[in-house]
């Protein structure tokens, strides 16, 4: 016998469902998308006038001498800031998965008050604290230590690091929850067994807990990474590119800036679209090379619906 039809109360929820998602989907991804490409092969400036171009904008940016310099800093950021949202993740998992309860507990909520915080209140307060001025926080408290006598300029001497440590900050708590629920979800059994046999906290680290959840570290360097490439919002609320000629200006950040000039009648919004054509494309092979190299299909149920 064949399997019998839902009724239709259900299926018109399931319909709706799909509709809504399908809705969002063509709104929000695939329409943006198909006009942005579009656009990229126009001159469209800021009047919105414009004429077809084809290839033109791609071909400018191949000549462009400023392409590998905003190539090369995305390339930092992205590194740099994967890295320490990664290993320190890793490192607060670990640690508040190791004493108490309420320890780990309140360790983990002080360090997702960065992600909850306003991005214009953290920006403006970590160059409160980095100030290069002698009332700045870090600056006052080494001069008071004796550390130093005269101040640092820490923005424009360790741009970088600078932003390296404002958007690892807002980036590690993610990689801190998600390992955080991969280390509890270890058997305990492994744990125990491995301790009895002697094994150091250290060992049982290196050859239990992060092994087992090594699924949950590519998961989170993908997804992060395909976050970074596109990020610049802290770096446009602090340094803004600089110090001095583009040298933290990364690729999104420079088409964020041909299309919203400060001089609106420079805007350039189908060089601009280009930019960010090759910044899907990017994203589209990084995605298609991590799905290979951390397999994570493997790490997905296919849903079951019951009616």
């Amino acid at each position: 016998m064949g399997e019998t039809l839902p009724p239709l109360r259900d299926m018109l929820f399931i319909l709706l469902f799909i509709g809504i998602s399908t809705a969002v989907v063509l709104l929000f991804l695939l329409i943006p998308a198909v006009l942005t490409i579009f656009i990229s092969t126009t001159n469209m400036d800021y009047s919105l006038k414009w004429q077809f171009i084809g290839l033109r904008n791609y071909q400018a940016l191949l000549t462009d001498p400023l392409t590998i310099r905003f190539l090369t800093n995305t390339a930092i950021f992205t590194a740099g800031v994967l890295s320490f949202n990664v290993l320190v993740g890793l490192f607060l998992a670990i640690l508040s998965t190791h004493v108490s309860e309420l320890l780990g507990s309140t360790l983990r909520a002080v360090y997702l008050l960065p992600r909850v915080t306003p991005s214009v209140v953290l920006a403006f307060t970590m160059l409160w604290i980095f100030s290069p001025t002698e009332s700045g926080v870090l600056n006052s408290l080494l001069r008071y230590i004796g550390i130093i006598k005269n101040p640092v300029a820490w923005t424009t001497d360790f741009p970088w690091q600078f932003l390296f440590l404002i958007n690892g900050l807002v980036g590690c708590s993610l990689g801190m929850l998600i390992f955080t629920s991969a280390i509890k979800s270890i058997p305990p059994d492994y744990i125990v067994a491995a301790r009895v046999d002697g094994a150091s906290t250290l060992r049982i680290i290196a050859g239990i807990i992060v092994p087992m959840i090594r699924n949950h570290i590519g998961f989170v360097i993908a997804y992060q990474t395909l976050s970074l490439i596109a990020s610049f919002e802290y770096i446009l609320l602090t340094l803004d590119g600089g110090p001095g000629y583009y040298t933290t200006e990364v690729w999104a950040l420079a088409a964020y800036h041909r299309a919203f000039s400060q001089y609106f009648i420079a805007a350039d919004y189908g060089y601009a679209a280009a930019m960010v054509v090759i910044l899907m494309l990017a994203a589209a092979i990084l995605t298609i090379t991590y799905w290979k190299i951390f397999r994570l299909g493997s790490g997905i149920t296919e849903p079951k619906l019951e009616v």
